[in-house]
């Protein structure tokens, strides 16, 4: 086969001046570029037959969207055509400072004034999570988000959980509030009846220790659920 024969590697540099992301987020502001200009960005170049963005579009179609790209782990990114390790490392960084941004700033923290509030604090990391986490949402007099802390990795029952320890940063942090969270790596949000005795417990010693349990709330995949609002485990 001749060099005539052969497709290019696509690269940015390559492409109008007007069609460049990194020159297009420049110019308009990064809410102007698509996710798979976003990308393409990261990438920086493509591969023979296929722009950066094109990959980027490839990418977003395959684990279906930002979220599935959050879900996906560095392996699965690095079998995708023209994703290595660095340029996995780079995708997954980026998505993970997005995710952190939301609560760089006290100024900026958050309220909770609802379920689903504290529902999208948290459902985009934790819906990609492969073991079940429980994790405490700490929160002010104002019901804002003092910080999230994971208090358990594994089977969520009544018989391993220790309820002292839900509200041992609670104390420490003096929050006023609680909300308890876990999820289900199955995607099934449908709480348990050892979801609902743990969220008897907690509610009880939150009456003790005078630190409000708002919610538990049980995430899975694009669906949450609100114990309180099942009336499960709080009377």
């Amino acid at each position: 086969m001749t060099d005539a024969n052969l497709k290019p590697t696509y690269r940015i540099a390559d492409l109008h001046e007007a069609d460049r992301p990194r020159e297009r987020l420049a110019n308009l502001g990064p809410q102007a570029l698509t996710n798979a200009e976003l990308i393409a960005i990261l990438l920086r170049v493509g591969v023979v037959g296929e722009s950066a963005v094109d990959v980027g579009l490839r990418l977003l179609k395959k684990f279906g969207g930002i979220s599935g790209l959050h879900r996906a782990s560095v392996k699965e990114l690095m079998e995708q055509h023209a994703v290595g390790e660095a340029k996995a490392a780079q995708i997954k960084a980026a998505i993970e400072l997005g995710r952190r941004l939301t609560l760089e700033s006290p100024a900026e923290r958050p309220s909770v004034n609802s379920p689903a509030d504290a529902a999208a604090l948290v459902q985009y990391e934790m819906s990609a999570l492969e073991q079940e986490h429980l994790r405490v949402i700490l929160l002010d007099r104002r019901n804002r988000v003092l910080e999230v802390v994971e208090v358990y990795k594994g089977s969520v029952n009544s018989s391993q959980v220790r309820v002292g320890e839900l509200f041992k940063d609670a104390i420490r942090s003096n929050a006023s509030a609680i909300i308890v969270v876990h999820n289900h790596p199955s995607g099934d949000p449908t709480p348990s009846p050892d979801d609902v005795a743990v969220t008897r417990a907690i509610a009880q010693a939150g009456k003790l220790l005078d630190v409000d349990v708002l919610d538990h709330m049980v995430i899975g995949q694009g669906k949450w659920v609100s114990l309180k609002e099942r009336g499960l485990g709080f009377s």
